[in-house]
């Protein structure tokens, strides 16, 4: 399909997560698929370099600008909710039907171990509520990096977001 941005497919439910439209996570029933697919999202902002290299705090524009996401300090972990979407006629809304703004999407986020600078979570479709796991860094040239998977990173993909310094209308409604 054309305009699809994230993708990655949930083997216990037969669903795939693709981005779509002004929808940040869409999920589709994909019958008879075997194999893992894989889903990019990213997501976070600027942030003060810590001693344990975390620099995703901050703003960021997903690849597609049509997606802003706000990441900061939740306690001990790093969160991050949907703060800002391109959009034409009213604002898109969960599973739920609540509003999409301001939907926390990015939860439970910790430094990872092995790993300087990357940090470990969780993503939410708030179509489905179905959670899948995650990792984030920001790469040398200031990007962010997003690599969402199902089961281990080798089955996932990487996006790319950048730094976002604009405006953010009412209603969470991008310029």
């Amino acid at each position: 399909m054309s305009g699809e941005r994230f993708k990655m497919h949930d083997t216990k439910r037969n669903t795939t997560l693709r981005q779509k439209g002004g929808r940040i996570l869409r999920a589709f029933a994909l019958p008879g698929m075997a194999a893992l697919c894989a889903m990019a999202v990213g997501l976070a902002s600027p942030v003060a370099a810590h001693a344990d290299g975390a620099e995703i705090i901050g703003r960021w524009m997903t690849k597609d600008h049509d997606g802003v996401f706000e990441i900061s300090q939740c306690g001990q972990e790093v969160c991050g909710r949907l703060a800002g979407l391109r959009y034409t006629t009213d604002m898109p809304r969960d599973k739920r039907g609540e509003p999409e703004c301001n939907l926390p999407m990015l939860n439970g986020f910790t430094p990872d171990p092995e790993t300087k600078g990357h940090w470990n979570g969780h993503v939410t479709d708030p179509d489905t509520g179905h959670v899948y796991h995650a990792k984030l860094w920001v790469s040398q040239s200031g990007d962010l990096k997003l690599r969402g998977f199902v089961a281990v990173p080798l089955f996932g993909e990487t996006e790319t977001w950048t730094r976002y310094t604009g405006d953010i209308g009412p209603a969470c409604k991008l310029p």
